[in-house]
């Protein structure tokens, strides 16, 4: 009974700060007291919860213990119990050029929370997570920096492996692609899942990893652990976990952060090695350049989003752009779920691509990882800086219609974020030939002209027809980007508006001169997009024809084409503007006046008293 009680009152306090271990035995009086009762401090990394840790706050050097212990259960760290000081790493990690840190993938078959550890290991809910027994959520390689303790390393989500799978499916496809990647990294962690025990497809997939990665270090993680707290129950599935040939095993918990320190201690010395096989130039960073770089545009990294509907080529434009097979491509509709985020440099700037899924109208219908792909390609739409909306089209020849109502929507939800925007028509290398060479021009010429009625809040959007598959077109896409990130980013001064500003009311047509607004001065508040402000005297204020009139005049001048702009006005009172000559007018004019007296005329009771 009283055992019962003590476990039951164990698994409700997993959340707090401490841990306890307790061994009980059982004798024939009943319940004899505890042999031991330790109290071990865990540190922040290791807490029980299911949100995530903080990044400054989870330090395991300065924590008291080194690793976390299920009951009965000794694993690799084990060895180094006995030591008081905590484990120290003999590299910096947190000062190495993030180009230089080591790489970890995760690997496992279908559904043992990958994804899960990925998204702990970074900090951040990037990777999809959803239960799918009998599909695949992730498709593609997603890369990270992950950030566990003071360690540092790069960490890649990878698909399902399915090494049985048919040649020439989705499940193949990922699976070599796993294999490619896997020729480049220093570690693989091997995930199990605990509950399941055990599988016959974990078995397939270790002889699989000893066969195409025989020289890449793997460490096999229990995953899910948390629900093992009986006695026993973790130990057998460690030793179960010793079939696969990959060592000790060690028990861990992606959704709650169990076992994080206890994967620290095992994989540390494994990187350490690495990184100090590395030349000493280049483990730290570069931190002499001139403050002139530093200030520089070039050196602000630009959030490039790819959307569209499904199959229009997207992920193909992503692998064009980087020159690289770097995401899963296939004739199928809707292959992207995740949204792929990739870093590469284009003369001398740092830009991010992000490849999205499909975009398709929510409707409140869509289950499974669809309805969380829409979410996330939403969130990603408003991080970015530039908006690269692609069109099919070949299907904008067969339907004679350039834009349909989802790809209206994305346009109209890009300008009112205030985002540049890009419209890339795919697919032009299928319209050629004598037959299709009237449709081609037809599409040349059709597509910006619909495009601007469709879309009047801005004129000039840059229009590029390409070919993804071929790989024409790539810098002209890449010219059109920079260009409009460019002009998102541009400042006027304000001497150069005013002097603008006088010349373009000289030659608007004003109704009524009476009723004309008088702009004091026009200034530039703020950039990304470029925002103005009109200060107005009276009380006429600026009409919507007025400030048309004003972006188109900006746009013209400036050569701002293509990027949201907007006008503000603010009044301003007379008060503020006579408020040096009135207020001191006024102040003087409030004092009483007091007629002076001489010294003669005053009395000695006057004199105390002052004026």
């Amino acid at each position: 009974m009283a055992t019962s009680f003590l476990r039951a009152f164990l698994r409700r306090s997993r959340n707090d700060s401490f841990l306890f271990h307790i061994r009980m035995r059982a004798n024939n009086d009943g319940f004899s007291p505890p042999l031991v009762f330790a109290r071990e401090v865990t540190p922040s990394l290791c807490l029980q919860s299911s949100s995530f840790c903080t990044a400054a706050e989870c330090d395991i050097n300065k924590g008291a213990a080194s690793s976390i212990r299920l009951t009965h259960y000794k694993g690799p760290a084990s060895k180094s119990k006995n030591k008081k000081s905590p484990m120290k790493s003999r590299v910096n990690f947190t000062k190495m050029d993030p180009s230089l840190l080591p790489t970890v993938i995760l690997v496992g078959r279908p559904n043992v929370g990958k994804s899960a550890l990925f998204n702990r290991l970074i900090r951040r809910r990037e990777a999809l997570v959803y239960n799918t027994p009998d599909s695949h959520v992730t498709r593609d390689i997603r890369e990270g920096v992950a950030k566990l303790g003071d360690l540092r390393f790069k960490v890649l989500d990878s698909a399902g492996l399915e090494t049985e799978a048919t040649s020439g499916t989705i499940l193949s496809r990922t699976t070599e692609m796993t294999g490619n990647v896997l020729a480049r990294t220093q570690l693989a962690i091997f995930l199990i899942d605990v509950r399941e025990g055990l599988q016959p497809l974990d078995k397939d997939v270790g002889k699989w990893m000893r066969k195409h990665a025989p020289k890449v270090h793997t460490v096999v993680a229990m995953n899910k652990s948390e629900s093992l707290d009986e006695e026993g129950l973790v130990a057998a599935a460690a030793g179960e976990a010793h079939i696969l040939g990959f060592g000790d095993p060690v028990a861990i918990s992606a959704e709650t952060g169990l076992g994080m320190a206890e994967l620290y201690a095992t994989i540390l010395p494994l990187l350490e090695d690495y990184v100090l096989q590395l030349p000493n130039d280049n483990k730290c960073e570069d931190d002499t350049s001139p403050e002139t770089e530093d200030n520089s545009e070039s050196k602000i990294p630009m959030q490039l989003a790819i959307v569209g509907r499904p199959n229009v080529g997207k992920s193909t434009l992503l692998n064009t752009l980087l020159q690289e097979e770097r995401v899963l491509v296939g004739p199928e509709s809707g292959l992207t779920r995740d949204s792929i985020r990739a870093k590469f440099q284009f003369e001398d700037r740092t830009i991010y691509l992000v490849d999205t899924a499909g975009w398709l109208h929510r409707s409140g219908q869509e289950k499974g990882p669809s309805s969380l792909s829409v979410v996330q390609t939403k969130k990603n739409l408003m991080r970015a800086h530039v908006i690269a909306l692609v069109l099919d089209g070949e299907e904008i020849a067969r339907s004679r219609s350039s834009m349909k109502h989802d790809e209206v929507i994305i346009a109209r939800q890009a300008v009112e974020e205030g985002r540049a925007l890009v419209v890339i028509v795919n697919k032009m290398d299928l319209l050629r030939g004598k037959r299709n060479s009237l449709l081609y021009e037809k599409v040349l010429k059709a597509v910006p002209e619909e495009i601007q009625t469709l879309i009047p809040q801005i004129t000039g959007i840059p229009v590029v027809f390409i070919s993804a598959m071929e790989g024409r077109g790539r810098l002209e896409v890449m010219h059109q980007v920079v260009d409009a990130y460019q002009k998102w980013c541009s400042r006027l001064s304000t001497a150069r508006l005013n002097r603008w500003l006088r010349k373009v009311m000289s030659r608007h047509s004003w109704k009524d001169q009476a009723t004309q607004p008088r702009i004091k001065y026009f200034t530039q508040v703020k950039a990304r997009p470029p925002t103005f402000v009109a200060f107005l005297t009276g009380k006429t204020q600026l009409s919507e024809t007025d400030t048309r009139f004003l972006i188109k005049s900006l746009k013209e001048d400036f050569d701002l084409g293509g990027i949201p702009i907007r006008i503000m006005q603010r009044s301003i009172p007379r008060k503020t503007s006579n408020s040096r000559s009135g207020g001191s007018i006024k102040n003087a004019s409030a004092r009483p006046r007091v007629r002076s007296k001489s010294d003669k005329r005053f009395t000695p009771s006057e004199q105390l008293v002052s004026p």
